[in-house]
């Protein structure tokens, strides 16, 4: 069991997508941990203030290699990190030791054509929005009085595919632009793996967010982050699941809410089946009863996301 720090540089980190024709930034072996950096803002970084470009992030933009802008989403990601030994078929299981944001700063845009309510809100907006670190929150809007704490994650955590070029923006089987504000640190989230060393890439970094994240971002914000990656050839999934310290999470996408809620529901009662060996009225009852189904985001098109929260006390015993 080694530790890694892992930076983020013009060669470690990669925009828009994911690929397994990535050369890996990091390899490592199972049960290692790693200090990884991560930056947001790729696209909005020449009208940031000074406090939000450091040198090293307006390297990256300036030079990031061809090679490493896979599709056409906005989001800049560390890694790929390939782990030794993973093979299709395989779970990943990420253990977020530490999230913490890099700088006092973060922005929020609303995009012309997306979002909860695009014809309502047509005109883009970008702002920049001060993080009172010492404090933990962020006064918004400035000098309203209104202090939203700040409860930090990262937004995608994913794996590659088989497909070569893999957009960055929508959620899926694999992960990627979850959004799901419950994985805070503390936490841990399950990846089905699909190609030889997993290719696991990390960032978009929340410092604060609420269910939906209606307009489209969060408090996008570089983030640091201490992680774990442990190969798991014990369990099988199709989809993602994550534990936090209260509950069991299933996660369902789909093109419409409804969709995303009926895969979540399905995907829960999956678990509840192999994992606690109920049947599957029994699961779905129990899914009425006792699971809070909540909005993880309506806004990463044409994925929305519904998570479905299982409180970990009413189960008899440990299962992941």
């Amino acid at each position: 069991m080694a530790h890694h720090i892992l930076k983020a540089t013009k060669t470690t980190v990669h925009l828009g997508g994911f690929s397994h024709l990535l050369s890996p930034a990091l390899t490592i072996d199972s049960d290692d941990t790693i200090d990884v950096e991560t930056y947001s803002g790729f696209h909005v970084h020449d009208q940031a203030p000074p406090a939000f470009v450091t040198p090293e992030f307006l390297d990256i933009c300036q030079n990031l290699p061809p090679e490493r802008k896979i599709a056409f989403g906005p989001h800049l990601l560390t890694g790929p990190i390939y782990v030794r030994g993973a093979e299709p078929g395989d779970v990943l299981e990420v253990q977020l030791h530490t999230i913490s944001p890099r700088l006092s700063i973060g922005f929020n845009a609303i995009r012309s054509g997306w979002g909860a309510l695009p014809t309502k809100f047509t005109q883009p907006a970008l702002r920049f929005i001060d993080l009172d670190l010492e404090n933990n929150i962020a006064e918004f809007p400035p000098s309203s009085g209104i202090k939203i704490p700040l409860r930090p994650f990262f937004g995608i955590l994913g794996v590659a595919t088989e497909d070569e070029h893999r957009s960055s923006i929508p959620p899926g089987y694999y992960g990627g632009n979850i959004d799901n504000r419950e994985l805070q640190a503390g936490s841990r989230i399950f990846l089905p793996v699909f190609v030889e060393g997993g290719l696991f890439s990390i960032g978009d970094g929340h410092s604060a967010q609420g269910d939906g994240e209606v307009n489209v971002t969060a408090i996008e914000t570089s983030m640091n982050g201490k992680i774990r990656l442990k190969l798991r050839k014990d369990l099988h999934l199709s989809a993602p699941i994550a534990e936090t310290a209260t509950d069991i999470i299933t996660m369902g996408f789909g093109n419409s809410l409804d969709e995303a809620l009926e895969n979540a529901v399905i995907n829960m009662i999956d678990f509840l089946e192999r994992f606690i060996g109920v049947s599957g009225e029994e699961a779905y009852v129990l899914c009425s009863l006792a699971v809070n189904f909540r909005i993880s985001q309506v806004v990463n098109n044409p994925q929305k996301g519904v998570h479905g929260m299982l409180p970990k006390f009413i189960l008899p015993r440990n299962v992941l």
